[in-house]
This record gives C-alpha cells, structure tokens and sequence, in this order.
C-alpha cells in the first residue's frame, strides 16, 4: 500500500467563535463550503465524484440516520459508495485509510473526504454529548461520571497527573509546546489565538483542572474541513504537487499492560506508528515535521515517545533539546495545531494535522513552510475513556516521491 494513493486537494473553512457580525452556519453548510474549497483546490468538480467515493464524518446528533446519504444527497453528488468514520479525533484519518482500501481493490478511482461540527450553536453533538450513549451507561458512569470527571480538562487531568508522577515533568516542558504552536499560529491567518505567548505566561496561566492550565486547553470553534484523495498514477494528471500516503497504522481501544490495571501514559500510537514506518520504509529520524493531534500538550508530548522520536518518559527532555518551530531541528505542529488555530468539535480537529501535513509536503505553507519537507508524519487521536488515553490512534506518513 506505500504510496497507493495521495492527497491532491484540501479545504478548510474559516473557523467562527460566534462573535457579533459573524455568521451562524449549519453542519451542513460548513460541509458544503470546506467541499467546495477542497474540490476547487484539485481542481475537480463534484460530478468528478459521482459513481465514487464519498467520506462524511460526524453527525448532527447520535443515532442519526442516513446521515452519509443524506450529505451526498445536499452535496447534489451520487457516489457508489459512502465510507463514515465516528472515531472522533481520528475520523479523518480513519477514512484515509479506508478510502485508500477502496481505491486499491479498485471500488472507486478517488474520494472526498468531509467533516464539520458547529459546537457553539445548536444542533451539535457537543451540547447534546451527556445524552451520547457513551456518556449515559457503560464504563464512564462505572469509573467517571459518578467521580465528578466532566469533559476533556479532567480526563487529561488525571492522565497528566499520572505521567507527572510515574516519569517526572516539568510545567515549562509543556509550556514550550504551547509556545511553539502558537508561534505558528502567528504564522497562519487562519489561526485562531495568533498572538505569541511565553512559557511564563503558560506557566502562570489560570489552572482550571489540576494540574491542566487554561493555555494547555484548545479553544473549541464552528468550521468545517475536507480533502480529496485519488489513485496514485492518476494524481500527476491532477497536481504536479501530489501528497503520497507513504504508510499508515490504526489501533483502537488500545490498552498498555493489564487491562484491569492498564498504563495510561502509553497510547495506541506504540502500535500504529510502527505500522506506518514499515509500510512508508522511512524511520523517525527521516521525518521532517510532525502534526501531532494536539489538543493538549500532554499527549503531543506522549506521541512524540509512543512514536519512537524518543523513550517513555523522555518526551520532556526531547521537547528540551530540540528548536519545535518551523525553522528548527524539530518542526511541530506547524500550523498552530488545533491548541491554538482552534478545533471544530470533537469529531472534526483530526482533520487538521492531516491536512497540514499534505500542505507542508505540497510545499504550500506560506511563511511556515518548513524548508525541504519530504516526508510529514500526522495523527489522529481520539477518544478518551477510562484506562485508555485515546481510543482511536491512526498515524499517517505522507511524502512528496511515490
């Protein structure tokens, strides 16, 4: 599967936070938008997918039906067939996969990929995620819920607190990953925060869960994302620029150790991030940046170590040694990451290191462009339940040669 298929076009939307003046748009339209940005970015139409593939992640409430259908439907598009991803954080990345399945069993020739959330305004899974089925009976309301654990601030909590005690860590070592992706937010207008911070600001900043911080939380947005992914040998007829999906790994409800007492400082990732290095042929060391799912700096730190860029317990040290801009030894989350460039629900943020990454490997980042990037290594993550810090780890390893 190295290099099978690759990425020739990808769309995002400006994100909105609801202020006076902005507008209010529905999931569907947020679809529609990033489609057409994406479509126009590849230079297709969407009657180039007809008889294709369509990827919708996402929905506007749990147990909606025919919601996949019902988007090709608004989208005025009739694919053969519909691939749907609800692994949160890793959905976008998921459907990468099965879409560059189809595309090799020779299903479908290529496939658009969409996914939008709008969790400030109503209808969204956010407002409505007590009434989710995870959140209403099963492990969360044995281990969770009755404990006071309410949303991602305290579940990274705890999974921080754990690491802190287990390995050692220092504030500043998280704060220097903060600092680094809003650098480039700074660098990114379509960013959300862009003004550069420090790590005495992110040290000093509002604790809210402890020991999470208000700096180490990212600001949830409306907005929408898409690409479009095609057969390999058809990609130069589209693009002169193709982004290659050189490898990939997945592992769900992956448990570290005993699954009664299971570590929770170890991801998914120790099994997809091989997965994806055997199959790209490349090693840590060939990667040129990295687009971690960063919604908070804790678990970029853990990938760096369960992606093989360093030991268990060393991702502090590396983040100490290494320059994380787009300029230095190391470069990190290179469009601000979604801890400061925003993430649209849940569901749809993976989306942006994936997209990133295609950018940075086309060479079209603008002032973050990271010099020479050959090879961009992406995650998607997501999910969060009791023992498990991610129950979706997806790793993708883009490059610009098939």
């Amino acid at each position: 599967m190295r290099a099978r298929v690759a990425v020739v076009g990808t769309g995002r939307t400006p994100y909105s936070r609801i202020k006076p003046g902005e507008p209010v748009l529905t999931v569907d339209e947020y679809i529609a938008w990033a489609a057409e940005l994406a479509l126009e970015h590849a230079g297709m139409s969407k009657s180039d997918f007809d008889g294709q593939a369509l990827g919708v992640a996402h929905a506007e409430a749990s147990h909606t039906v025919n919601w996949s259908a019902a988007t090709a439907e608004n989208l005025g598009i009739n694919p053969s067939t519909l691939i749907r991803a609800d692994q949160g954080g890793a959905s976008a990345s998921a459907m990468l996969i099965r879409a560059a399945a189809l595309i090799e069993a020779g299903v479908v020739e290529r496939a658009l990929i969409v996914g939008a959330d709008t969790p400030l305004t109503i209808p969204s899974i956010a407002p409505g995620l007590p009434l989710s089925p995870e959140r209403t009976r099963g492990v969360f309301w044995d281990f969770q819920g009755p404990f006071g654990v309410m949303g991602a601030n305290a579940q990274f909590a705890l999974i921080q607190a754990r690491y802190a005690h287990q390995y050692g860590l220092a504030a500043e070592q998280l704060g220097k990953i903060a600092v680094a992706t809003r650098y480039h937010a700074s660098l990114n207008p379509a960013a959300l925060f862009r003004k550069p911070i420090t790590v005495d600001e992110y040290v000093n900043s509002k604790p809210l869960s402890d020991p999470i911080r208000l700096l180490d939380c990212v600001p949830i947005v409306n907005g929408g994302l898409a690409y479009v992914v095609t057969r390999a040998d058809s990609a130069r007829a589209i693009t002169d620029r193709p982004a290659y999906l050189l490898g990939f790994g997945e592992a769900n409800n992956y448990a570290h150790g005993s699954r009664t007492r299971p570590d929770v400082t170890v991801t998914g990732f120790v099994q997809a991030a091989p997965k994806a290095f055997a199959m790209a042929g490349v090693r840590p060391a060939d990667v040129d940046a990295f687009e971690p799912y960063d919604d908070y700096p804790i678990i970029v730190l853990m990938s760096l170590e369960d992606w093989g860029f360093c030991a268990k317990g060393e991702g502090g040290r590396f983040v100490d040694e290494h320059d994380l801009r787009c300029s230095g030894d190391f470069p990190l989350s290179t469009d601000g990451g979604q801890l400061s460039g925003g993430q649209p629900g849940g569901a749809i943020g993976g989306f942006m290191p994936l997209i990133e990454a295609v950018s940075q490997v086309r060479g079209e980042a603008g002032e973050r462009q990271v010099k020479d990037a050959r090879i961009v290594a992406s995650c998607g993550f997501g999910g969060i339940p009791y023992g498990r810090p991610g129950r979706s780890c997806v790793s993708l390893i883009f490059g610009n040669e098939g």
